[in-house]
């Protein structure tokens, strides 16, 4: 496996979030193009050529930025669950710390909640932030009350994010020592 050199690793009492490398471009791949990453963007209107792309932008993130999304794995293995960290593209309003979990495997026990704790706190101790924002689909119930139980409260004056596509209403502030 060929990683991105000088990224840090962060270990939970199950998980291991780690930078994203070209082995996981498969699991990427098959999320993107399916619905279950209907409020990322992508979905059954993506084609492989745009998620390559984006892919290349998650990748990409750590070298212009100097941190990114981490992949969530568990301890003992290596397949990418899913995704989680700090995200500030170009045109982003804010810093923001999202997730999505690629596979149906990572659902249902918890390991988004474990995994976006980790990276909060990552951060808040180590990178510095004050507060940090996500931006959720107003649709997406389920990523909606993973922030709440992260400590993050609907934040209606901060900018919404505008993607070309379409415009994400919900904006969710985390900050230091809320969750």
């Amino acid at each position: 496996m060929i990683g991105l050199a000088n990224t840090p690793v962060l270990e939970t009492e199950r998980l291991i979030l780690r930078a994203p490398t070209g082995d996981d471009w498969p699991a990427w791949r098959d999320f993107h193009l399916s619905d279950r990453a209907q409020y990322i963007g992508g979905g059954s209107q993506m084609t492989e050529r745009n998620s390559w792309r984006a892919f290349g932008h998650v990748i990409g993130h750590w070298v212009m930025r100097g941190f990114g999304m981490f992949v969530i794995t568990e301890k003992g293995g290596d397949a990418a669950l899913g995704i989680t960290g700090p995200w500030f593209p170009a045109g982003w309003p804010e810093r923001e710390v999202g997730w999505s979990i690629w596979h149906p495997a990572g659902e249902g026990r918890g390991i988004a909640s474990e995994a976006a704790r980790a990276a909060l706190d990552h951060v808040f101790n180590d990178l510095g932030w004050d507060t940090a924002v996500s931006y959720i689909d107003a649709e997406n119930t389920r990523s909606i009350a993973l922030a709440e139980r992260l400590g993050a409260r609907l934040d209606a004056d901060a900018p919404s994010l505008d993607t070309g596509a379409d415009e994400i209403n919900h904006v969710y502030r985390h900050r230091k020592g809320s969750a």
